[in-house]
């Protein structure tokens, strides 16, 4: 009997990149948004807002990625620990694994014996034993660590692109009515992100725009208030 390989057919809902790339977008956008409605409630120039908006991009852009490759790389050496240790008792109790494996498999609907040759089928290759163990018992996969670099440059990337969306017509337009158009384009960001989001999870879309596109409008008209209150205080 052939040990059982899974089929790849689902999505990945491990992977990092995607992960990273929808959080920092979304907290580049909401971030650099409530930076821009408040500094514009303040009564902030143009010039203040636009020196602000790249600082902000950039400082959050920056952190997101640090942030992002120490928590990956942390998780994999907490995964990599447990994989030692999971493979030094595979070295050192072979029979004791081999029950446990077998365990598994009656858990799953194997008769008794069959899972009993299962496992001792996996256990005859210390590769597969070691990566069946890990996603039997530890809930892991040596062969699918996410990349700390690879999450830091995609947390980076997606920060600013986000970032950068309220920020871009303060570049372009003079117009008093510019926050306007600063806020839509954060609304536009946000719905984007909202049906991005809902169609990965298989999630209503409108119920994914509504609640991103609800949570920025509110938090940007809160910070809009404190602006203009901070406005009458602070001589920007």
């Amino acid at each position: 009997m052939a040990p059982h390989r899974y089929d790849d057919h689902h999505r990945d809902v491990h992977n990092s990149g995607v992960r990273a790339a929808v959080f920092g977008a979304s907290d580049g956008l909401v971030s650099n948004v409530l930076l821009i409605v408040g500094l514009a409630g303040a009564d902030a120039s143009a010039g203040v807002i636009r020196t602000a908006g790249v600082a902000g991009l950039l400082a959050g852009a920056i952190s997101m990625a640090a942030g992002e490759y120490v928590s990956v790389r942390a998780q994999n050496d907490l995964v990599a620990r447990e994989l030692r240790k999971e493979k030094r008792a595979l070295a050192e109790d072979p029979e004791e694994e081999t029950e446990e494996l077998a365990e598994v498999y009656v858990e799953r609907g194997m008769s008794p014996d069959q899972a009993l040759e299962m496992a001792q089928l996996v256990m005859q290759n210390p590769e597969m034993a070691l990566e069946v163990h890990a996603r039997e018992e530890l809930g892991i996969s040596p062969n699918e660590l996410a990349s700390p670099i690879s999450s830091a440059i995609w947390s980076f990337l997606a920060f600013a692109i986000g970032a950068l969306l309220p920020l871009v017509p303060w570049f372009v337009s003079s117009s008093s009515n510019v926050i306007w158009f600063s806020v839509a384009a954060a609304v536009i960001g946000a719905a984007a992100i909202g049906s991005s989001l809902a169609l990965a999870t298989g999630h209503s879309v409108i119920r994914g725009v509504v609640r991103h596109v609800g949570i920025a409008v509110a938090a940007a008209v809160a910070i809009h208030f404190v602006g203009v209150g901070l406005g009458s205080a602070v001589d920007l």
